[in-house]
């Protein structure tokens, strides 16, 4: 048995759940509100204030769904009662980002300026202070989004290994390399 699948998911008080006939499971609480097509073969139910993932057979695809799902409506759960963030911090001589006016500017020593407009249900705020590195923050209810929208900043100026310049995660290490050395 999936030892992630098997165990039940706490529902809090403040959460409601519906599951449709159709495997259509949705999710409501004081954040928002998600929802989700199920494979037809998993069996998801609510019971004792629980949701409970079950899978009919041993197959190895009814095995790495039943996981799957069960992680899937889990984050739902989370994600409408907290909410999930990531933090980005934009390191580097010249390179800064703000809001304005619902969109985020960055300067990350290209020759224009960068503007990316977050998709709905994602909100970004940058804080920054002096002698500090600038840190855009990236919230929302849906983790699969909010962890997307993070790369997708990341990428457009992913951290090089020489000076350590670019956007990275906050905590994540960059390992650095050596460069050239000057001639004798």
């Amino acid at each position: 048995m999936s030892r992630i699948g098997k165990m039940p998911i706490p529902v809090g008080d403040k959460v409601k759940v519906n599951v449709a006939p159709n495997n259509v499971v949705t999710v409501s609480g004081p954040k928002g509100q998600l929802t989700l097509q199920v494979d037809p073969d998993i069996r998801v139910a609510l019971e004792d204030g629980e949701i409970v993932v079950t899978r009919p057979t041993d197959q190895k695809r009814h095995k790495a769904l039943h996981g799957l799902y069960r992680a899937l409506l889990n984050n739902m759960v989370e994600g409408v009662t907290q909410g999930y963030r990531r933090q980005l911090e934009v390191i580097g001589v010249g390179y800064r980002a703000e809001m304005a006016g619902g969109v985020l500017e960055l300067a990350l020593g290209y020759s224009h300026p960068i503007y990316f407009v977050p998709p709905p249900g994602i909100d970004i705020s940058v804080t920054s202070a002096r002698g500090q590195n600038t840190v855009i923050t990236v919230e929302g209810i849906d983790k699969q989004l909010v962890g997307q929208v993070a790369a997708k900043i990341r990428a457009l100026r992913p951290p090089e290994p020489y000076k350590g310049k670019g956007i990275r995660y906050v905590g994540e290490y960059v390992r650095r390399k050596a460069g050239k050395t000057a001639a004798r």
